[in-house]
């Protein structure tokens, strides 16, 4: 599968079979052309009121076990369960979190709140914050600190929930739920990512995406990937 031909998503399998071709599939346009469900969605699927790309973040996630979060330039990304591994055992430059404080490289803050979502999660993003005092008066940053976890992929959205009503039905957009991505991935993730150096992961990836993107210049790439 390459980012350069034309393709349209149409429903929640054509994005799911994109996820596992591509590997890496940016929710929003970015700084390389072409690389994005919002270029390539039929109008239908892309808020329109029908059901379509916003609705199938949770079944999408549930359903191929990818990893979601706003990994590229603090947007949001699908990347596949098979690229994952490399992604984040590169962008953890191999630490694990506990690792990552105890050398000095994460603040206490985002301890603070990698601890909440680790002891919790999965959980509902406004019980996290209720749990972390993110309010007026109390705590400040949640934004700018779960995006920094999600960037490092220590935490991810592990699904969308939709509120219900006293009748039972639902309502809004769906509420994210935040874990970390052991808990979200499972069993042997930490195992598959840290089996390279993060040097190599970087290599693997390199490699894939310059064969997805043939059209995109190579520092595009790479800065995304930074």
């Amino acid at each position: 599968m390459r980012w350069d031909r034309r393709f349209t998503i149409k429903t929640k399998e054509d994005l799911k079979e994109l996820i596992a071709e591509a590997g890496f599939v940016p929710y929003f346009e970015n700084a390389i052309p072409g690389f994005s469900i919002e270029e390539h969605v039929a109008p239908r699927a892309w808020f329109s009121g029908e059901e379509g790309t916003w609705e199938w973040k949770g079944p999408v996630i549930r359903e191929t076990g990818c990893a979601y979060g706003k990994f590229f330039d603090r947007k949001a990304v699908y990347v596949s369960r098979e690229w994952f591994p490399d992604f984040a055992n590169y962008r953890r430059d191999g630490y694990d979190f506990d690792a990552r404080f105890e050398d000095e490289l994460a603040s206490f803050r985002d301890k603070q709140l990698y601890d909440l979502v680790e002891g919790h999660g999965p959980i509902l993003s406004k019980e996290l914050k209720q749990k972390g005092n993110y309010r007026k008066g109390g705590n400040k940053g949640f934004d700018t600190i779960i995006g920094r976890l999600m960037a490092q992929c220590y935490v991810v959205i592990s699904d969308f929930v939709y509120l219900t009503d006293r009748f039972g039905q639902t309502y809004g957009w769906g509420v994210a739920e935040y874990a970390t991505a052991e808990q979200q991935q499972g069993k042997g993730f930490a195992k598959k990512m840290y089996r390279r150096e993060p040097e190599a992961s970087y290599e693997r990836l390199l490699r894939h995406l310059r064969s997805v993107l043939p059209h995109a210049e190579e520092a595009a790439i790479r800065k995304l990937l930074s």
